[in-house]
């Protein structure tokens, strides 16, 4: 629909009414709105296990048990033994160119025989031989490899965007009319 304005000089009237064309702005507003900057991942963090060093006894040598045999303690003992005894006996013997049986007197005979003695009688002896023990370094873990899963969580910015709230319209407005338009 059209309309025009015309002056009375040339519709040959008088203006009942007036109008003008007009024309809003749009309408714009800021939104804020989160945007995903890093999605939020996971990952395994591993602490490596920590070593030492323990010093521990260990059996070089288990403990034996042995016999000796410990000989006999002898003595060697002298002692007088009576060999002969004594008394008499005949024999011939040359007395100033004469021969002559004489009876002759023995005395008793003595000799040192060596004897030997048990002091003490051979006997078994049990030896026992200790064990021996020696130490040995061996790796032992003090605290065991550990491992756990860290989450990252995802990020976001805040970003301002404009939006259209209304669009600008058109159309025609009236205005008023003083008492001659035109």
């Amino acid at each position: 629909m059209m309309l025009a304005a015309v002056s009375e000089s040339f519709a040959g009237g008088k203006a009942v009414a007036c109008y003008e064309p007009y024309q809003t702005a749009p309408v714009y507003d800021t939104v804020y709105e989160n945007e995903l900057v890093n999605p939020g991942s996971q990952y395994v963090e591993t602490t490596p296990a920590i070593y030492g060093t323990r010093k521990r006894q260990v059996l070089m040598q288990p403990e034996q048990v042995s016999y000796q045999i410990v000989p006999a303690v002898v003595q060697t003992r002298y002692r007088t033994v009576k060999v002969a005894d004594g008394g008499y006996s005949w024999e011939w013997r040359w007395i100033n160119g004469r021969k002559v049986l004489c009876k002759i007197k023995h005395k008793a005979r003595y000799e040192q025989v060596a004897e030997t003695v048990v002091v003490q009688p051979e006997y078994k002896r049990r030896v026992v031989i200790p064990a021996e023990y020696g130490y040995e370094l061996e790796q032992v873990v003090l605290q065991p490899e550990q491992r756990r899963v860290v989450d990252v969580p995802a990020t976001y910015r805040t970003v301002a965007r404009k939006v259209l709230v209304a669009e600008g319209t058109t159309g025609w407005k009236r205005v008023k009319i003083r008492r001659h338009c035109g």
